[in-house]
C-alpha cells in the first residue's frame, strides 16, 4: 500500500487568514495613530511654515518627510490595538471557539499569528534603520534652508577624532598628538556653512595648545572646510610659565573629518542613525552628540523590535478566552490594551537608565522583554487550566 500524502492546505489557508487579517488591522491603526500625530505636529509647525512662506507645498513637504518617523512610533501600538481587534472579534464571531473545537490548540494558534507578526517587525527595522534617518535628515536640511533666521539655532559641541585635528589650521610639530574641541554656534545652507566657531586644541595629555576663533568656515566638495577671519592665540609652556601669543589670519584649511550632514546632524537636538553609523560613531568615525550608551541601546532595541512586537501579541492573546456571550461587555481587552501600555513605559524606563549609563545595553532592553512575556504566558496557562 503507498502511503497518502498529508494534506497542508487547511493550515496554509488559516495561516494567511490570520495573517492578512493581523496585517490589515494593524495597518489601519497605524493609519489613524499617524494621521493623529501628524495633526499636532502641523498645529505645532503650522505657524513656522506660514512664516518662511512655503504654503501647501511646505506642509506636505514636512507631512511626507515626517511620515517614517511617525510610522516607527506607532508601530508597536498598532500591531497591540490590530492583535486585539482581530482577536476580539474571532472571540465573539465562534471562530476562536471553532478552531479550538477542531483541535488548535492556543500554542498553535499563537504560532500562526507570530510569522505575521515578525514580518512587521522585520519592516519596523528596515524603517527605523535605512529610512527614517535619511528621511529626517532630508527633513532638517529642508529645514534648515528655509529658516530665514538661522543664526537662533542650536549651538553644539564636537570632538574632532585624535590624529586629525587641524590644530587651528597652523603647523605643529606633532599632530598626531594632538586633538581638537570644536564649538560651532549654528549653521546654514544644509551644514554647509558653520557660523561663530571656536577649536581649542589640546596634546595628548590635556593640556590646551592654542584657541582659534573663526567667524564662519564653508565647506567645498573638494577643498573641504576653510575658515574665515580668524584669531588664534598659541599657548606656549617654558620653565613653568605659560604664554601666549596672539595672531590673525584671513583663511586657513580646516582639517575636519566631519561633512556638511554631519554638521546638520549634530546641530539638531536629536538625529536618528542607522545601524552603520552608530557604529561608526562608537568607533569616532562619524560626529555625534549622542553618549555610548545611548548608541548601544539603541542597536540592541533596534534589532529587538520583532521579539518586542511578539510580546506585544502575547498580551493580546488573553482576549480568545472571552466567553463569546459576554461580547463587548468584557473588559479584558481593556485590561490587555492596558499591560501593553505598561509594557511600553517600562521599556521607555528601563531605556531611560541605559541612556544614562546606568545600565549596560543589553540590560536596558531584554530584561522588560523577558518579565512580560512570563507575565503573559502565565496569564493564558491560568485561563487555560480553568
Amino acid at each position: 500500500m503507498t502511503k497518502q500524502p498529508v494534506l497542508h492546505g487547511p493550515r496554509h489557508i488559516l495561516l494567511r487568514y490570520l495573517s492578512v487579517s493581523l496585517f490589515s488591522r494593524t495597518a489601519i491603526c497605524c493609519g489613524i495613530l499617524i494621521a493623529l500625530m501628524e495633526l499636532l505636529a502641523l498645529l505645532d509647525q503650522m505657524t513656522p511654515i506660514l512664516r518662511r512662506h512655503l504654503g501647501i507645498t511646505g506642509v506636505l513637504t514636512y507631512m511626507i518627510l515626517h511620515l517614517p518617523a511617525m510610522m516607527q512610533t506607532a508601530l508597536p501600538l498598532s500591531v497591540l490595538i490590530g492583535a486585539l481587534l482581530m482577536l476580539t472579534q474571532m472571540t465573539i464571531s465562534s471562530e476562536v471557539a471553532i478552531l479550538r473545537a477542531s483541535g488548535l490548540s492556543p500554542v498553535g494558534f499563537l504560532r500562526l499569528i507570530v510569522p505575521a507578526t515578525l514580518a512587521i517587525g522585520l519592516l519596523g527595522i528596515v524603517l527605523e534603520d535605512q529610512i527614517t534617518p535619511r528621511t529626517e535628515l532630508a527633513l532638517a536640511s529642508w529645514w534648515n534652508r528655509t529658516d530665514p533666521h538661522p543664526e537662533e539655532g542650536h549651538a553644539f559641541w564636537f570632538h574632532v577624532p585624535r590624529g586629525q585635528a587641524s590644530t587651528c589650521g597652523m603647523p605643529v610639530t606633532n599632530q598626531s598628538t594632538a586633538s581638537e574641541l570644536a564649538h560651532v554656534g549654528y549653521v546654514t545652507h544644509a551644514g554647509h556653512e558653520a557660523w561663530e566657531i571656536d577649536l581649542y586644541d589640546r596634546d595628548s595629555s590635556g593640556r590646551l595648545l592654542r584657541t582659534l576663533h573663526a567667524d564662519h568656515a564653508d565647506h567645498n566638495s573638494t577643498k573641504g572646510w576653510t575658515l574665515h577671519d580668524i584669531r588664534c592665540t598659541a599657548v606656549s609652556f617654558a620653565d613653568l610659565n605659560a604664554t601666549a601669543e596672539d595672531d590673525t589670519a584671513p583663511e586657513a584649511r580646516w582639517i575636519n573629518p566631519f561633512g556638511p550632514a554631519d554638521m546638520l546632524r549634530l546641530s539638531l537636538d536629536s538625529s536618528p542613525l542607522s545601524s552603520g553609523m552608530i557604529l561608526d560613531a562608537l568607533h569616532g568615525r562619524i560626529a555625534t552628540n549622542l553618549t555610548p550608551g545611548y548608541l548601544r541601546a539603541s542597536l540592541f532595541e533596534r534589532f529587538l523590535r520583532p521579539l518586542s512586537l511578539v510580546v506585544m501579541l502575547l498580551l493580546a492573546m488573553p482576549v480568545i478566552y472571552i466567553p463569546p456571550r459576554t461580547g463587548l461587555r468584557s473588559w479584558l481587552p481593556v485590561w490587555c490594551l492596558g499591560t501593553g501600555l505598561l509594557f511600553i513605559i517600562v521599556q521607555g524606563m528601563f531605556r531611560a537608565m541605559g541612556n544614562a549609563g546606568l545600565l549596560p545595553a543589553p540590560v536596558a532592553t531584554v530584561p522588560g522583554l523577558i518579565i512580560f512575556t512570563l507575565a503573559a504566558g502565565t496569564a493564558l496557562l491560568r485561563n487555560e487550566d480553568k
